[in-house]
């Protein structure tokens, strides 16, 4: 009944970190900007803008996964200190895999999928879910998502 109980941040002292604006907090007028806490430590989010500092609207949480399937820029794994890192946008944002067969799934898949999309760009009629590798694909990502 006690000692020191960790308490959630305040609002206006939320801070997250972008690549090319170091730190940035969830502007006043946003949806989330009560929200002291996140699942994820990964937001994406549609403007930013400079005022008294820097502030992010329009701002969701990700989860690892749909990062790494949809993110930027290459996805690339290497062995480090025992773990096996999984890395985007040239290293900055980095996860963890449960195991080198995980990562090596992971980054398979997200190759999949780069290649689904460019087939449907290439052929924009062409209904991915009817076609066994675009539903195969698809179900393994769904399942992936809503199960992690």
């Amino acid at each position: 009944s006690t000692g020191a109980v960790k308490m959630q941040p305040k609002a206006e002292e939320l801070k997250f970190v972008t690549k090319n604006d170091g730190y940035v907090h969830i502007h006043p007028s946003s949806v989330n900007y009560q929200t002291r806490h996140f699942e994820s430590p990964y937001l994406v989010y549609h403007e930013k803008i400079k005022t008294s500092r820097v502030f992010i609207r329009d701002c969701s949480m990700v989860s690892v996964y749909p990062l790494v399937l949809l993110g930027g820029g290459q996805v690339h794994m290497q062995l480090h200190k025992g773990e096996f890192v999984i890395s985007l946008d040239d290293g900055w944002i980095q996860f963890v895999a449960a195991s080198h067969q995980v990562g090596e799934l992971v980054k398979e898949l997200r190759c999949e999928l780069d290649q689904l999309l460019q087939d449907k760009i290439k052929n924009p009629s062409m209904d991915l879910c009817m076609c066994p590798r675009g539903s195969r694909i698809i179900g393994m990502i769904v399942k992936l998502v809503t199960t992690q």
